[in-house]
């Protein structure tokens, strides 16, 4: 049996519209999920962050990408891109280069270290996602997708 929010929270009040519990359902399973990828990457040194930048730059190939291009891709937005690039560029999993006529522009690329620490993961988050989600099977995966596609296409 599902418990219900108000009980998983120990709320004795009921919520004040179904939009209200929504909400906080979608936060409370967001930082339930996001807890146990937290977990799996902080072995590996990486935040959730930092290992979609990295997924990023992979995806972008050897052309890499400007810091904007990376920060318009990531799944949560980030104040500061810069910063995390530079974190990934400390710990050696990326590098950049100024390219061009204009020098203002930087363009990103995941390193060989960076690479190899992402085919690492690659069989874990897998796993970890199965077991976050796996059991709501095919159907309602679907629907649960298209559901949230929908609310954020809100006018």
């Amino acid at each position: 049996m599902t418990r219900n929010l108000q009980t998983e929270l120990r709320s004795s009040k009921p919520f004040r519209t179904l939009e209200q519990e929504a909400m906080l359902s979608l936060a409370r399973t967001a930082a339930t999920l996001d807890h146990d990828m937290i977990e799996v990457l902080k072995p590996h040194g990486l935040t959730p962050t930092q290992y979609n930048a990295l997924r990023i730059l992979r995806g972008a190939g050897p052309e890499g990408l400007c810091r904007n291009e990376v920060r318009d891709r990531l799944v949560a937005r980030v104040p500061d891109a810069t910063r995390l690039l530079d974190r990934l560029e400390e710990t050696g999993l990326v590098v950049r280069s100024r390219e061009g006529d204009d020098r203002r522009f930087v363009r990103s690329r995941i390193t060989r270290r960076g690479l190899e620490l992402l085919t690492r993961l690659d069989q874990v988050v897998i796993d970890v996602h199965r077991r976050q989600l796996g059991h709501l099977g095919p159907r309602k995966l679907r629907t649960l997708i298209d559901l949230l596609a929908e609310a954020r296409e809100r006018d």
